[in-house]
């Protein structure tokens, strides 16, 4: 209900985390995290979320902040989770607000979030470790010290991408793998590496094509499931996907929320296409709301904290390659 006498108090600022490593892809590298934190307040209780503005989608943290401060009149007035949608346009300022609201709801009820979607409680879940893009050896080295994990994420560009490859299966022989050109491959590309990824027993292939090419992918006959990433941003953009992804990856800073993620996960399924839940490179506030969908999802990609020098107090926590969920308290409930 939006009412005329403001009953919350909405806060959006920027936020910074230093990496622990610089985090190279085929689009750039990055030495910090940059993110849009957002809380709700009513009365004694606060709602949190977090939001990492994309370049790739046209967003910065100034324009995410203008967003933010546009439609805080509205969520002062009591907007919910379905006002924000219709007057926000999905990406990162939405799911942060998106996020606290969540929160919000959770604490005001003294719920969970899961409790209140309906769906099962978070728990700990395997997700990929993630090797960005090196030399060869190096890229090798790192992925010997994983050797405990269940799945390695290899991110590669097109010039050096066989030789990546087979660097690190040559040190993880037993390993799930997902590799992630990031768009930077063309069809004549993926056709010449197809048979080395067969080769290499490459689990899930994701976006190899720039997303305004992946007509391209309609008459291409892969071994490797293929999966939709910059491709993909909420349900409207599921029919054009078919027969050329056999699975899209969910990213909350995409579909502008969980709200938007939990409608795509089922419009997904009843289409045909399997799940993968990732992430940006954020903090646990922004892995938080992600966990809820991560446990039906065949592949999950959700170690963005783990490039940070310093996540928030109370985050997630890996052992081996499983995300244990964040303290309670966290996120999601009181």
């Amino acid at each position: 209900m939006v009412r005329d006498t403001p009953i919350r108090h909405l806060d959006a600022h920027h936020d910074r985390f230093g990496l622990n490593a610089p985090f190279r892809i085929a689009r750039g590298v990055k030495t910090a995290a940059d993110v849009v934190t957002v809380t709700v307040r009513e009365g004694a209780q606060v709602g949190r979320g977090e939001g990492v503005p994309y370049a790739r989608y046209g967003e910065t943290i100034e324009s995410a902040l203008t967003e933010l401060a546009d439609i805080r009149p509205l969520v002062e007035a009591g907007a919910g989770r379905a006002d924000i949608a219709a007057a926000m346009r999905a990406g990162a300022a939405r799911n942060a607000l998106d996020a606290a609201l969540w929160d919000l709801e959770a604490r005001l009820a003294g719920s969970s979030v899961a409790a209140l979607a309906g769906i099962a409680e978070p728990a700990p879940v395997a997700s990929a470790i993630t090797i960005t893009i090196d030399t060869p050896s190096a890229m090798a080295a790192r992925a010997a010290r994983l050797a405990r994990v269940p799945l390695l994420k290899i991110k590669v560009d097109r010039e050096g991408a066989a030789e990546q490859l087979a660097a690190v299966r040559a040190v993880a022989p037993a390993l799930r793998l997902i590799v992630d050109p990031n768009e930077s491959w063309t069809i004549d590309t993926l056709r010449d590496l197809h048979d080395r990824l067969v080769a290499h027993r490459v689990d899930l292939l994701e976006q190899p094509l720039p997303a305004d090419r992946d007509q391209d992918l309609a008459d291409f006959a892969s071994a490797i499931p293929i999966c939709a990433d910059e491709a993909l941003h909420t349900r409207a953009d599921l029919p054009a996907l078919a027969g050329r992804y056999d699975y899209v990856n969910i990213k909350l800073d995409k579909t502008g929320g969980l709200t938007e993620a939990l409608a795509l996960a089922t419009a997904a399924r009843e289409q045909g296409f399997g799940l993968m839940v990732g992430c940006m490179v954020c903090s646990s506030l922004g892995i938080a709301p992600a966990l809820p969908i991560a446990r039906e999802a065949a592949f999950v990609d959700l170690d963005g904290p783990l490039w940070l020098a310093e996540d928030r107090a109370g985050g997630v926590r890996d052992h081996d390659g499983m995300l244990h969920p964040p303290a309670p308290g966290f996120w999601g409930g009181p």
